[in-house]
């Protein structure tokens, strides 16, 4: 993986570059003090991953994602304050670390990292009956409908969760919800589609499906209940 460190700080700097150097396969390609030159840098050169803090002076690290969107990239926010941390995981971000970063979370957040990447190297297609076609590399394998237990939208990808295993295809939520059939799977939220054979339970402000808490928005809330038969 091929990343970029973006912190105004030098300290930060010097601790996330020391971290990536303990992990095999992470390089360090550029460091840089303010968004406005790490933006520069990304519109002639690729990277796979950002290593980015959030207030700096003349463009903070939310408004370079926002200007990043589109670009095949993963955000890792590296922040000393928890209060950006709603707003950023909406932007759909791989993580938010605190700092001080310690080693065991840079680790957990690159292997966040690591598995969205590998996940893309797989072909996802549908399908007109009930299943999903995965292409990995030269195998293609089929993967039931019924084994997904919610998408996620993540920048331009929408990640697949079945038991086993997280799959990211390139596209939008819109298409997504089109082509998943409606008497299996509902919206939401914004970032999120259910099978409703999965739910386990509903609760405020969500739901709970494989143990994971999925939020609902008020805006889908009524066709959720409805569909769900909840009085």
């Amino acid at each position: 993986m091929k990343a970029l460190i973006v912190d105004d700080n030098d300290i930060a700097r010097t601790t996330l570059s020391h971290l990536a150097k303990q992990i095999p396969n992470l390089v360090v390609v550029n460091e840089y003090s303010n968004a406005i030159e790490a933006y520069h840098h990304l519109q002639e050169n690729h990277v796979d991953l950002i290593f980015l803090d959030i207030e700096m002076p003349e463009m903070t690290g939310i408004e370079l994602t926002k200007n990043l969107s589109g670009k095949d990239v993963i955000i890792i926010f590296t922040s000393s304050k928890k209060e950006y941390a709603l707003e950023a995981f909406e932007l759909n971000i791989a993580d938010y670390i605190l700092k001080p970063v310690t080693p065991a979370r840079f680790l957990q957040a690159v292997s966040k990292a690591q598995s969205i990447i590998e996940s893309r190297k797989e072909n996802v297609q549908f399908n007109k009956e009930e299943f999903l076609f995965v292409r990995d590399s030269n195998i293609t394998r089929r993967l039931k409908l019924d084994d997904i237990f919610y998408a996620e939208a993540m920048g331009d990808y929408v990640k697949f969760y079945t038991k086993e295993k997280m799959f990211a295809i390139h596209g939008k939520m819109k298409t997504a919800e089109e082509r998943l059939p409606k008497d299996d799977f509902i919206r939401v939220h914004r970032s999120y589609i259910v099978s409703i054979g999965k739910i386990d339970t509903l609760q405020d402000g969500g739901i709970m499906i494989n143990k994971k808490f999925i939020p609902v928005a008020d805006a889908y809330r009524k066709a959720l209940n409805t569909r769900m038969n909840v009085f």
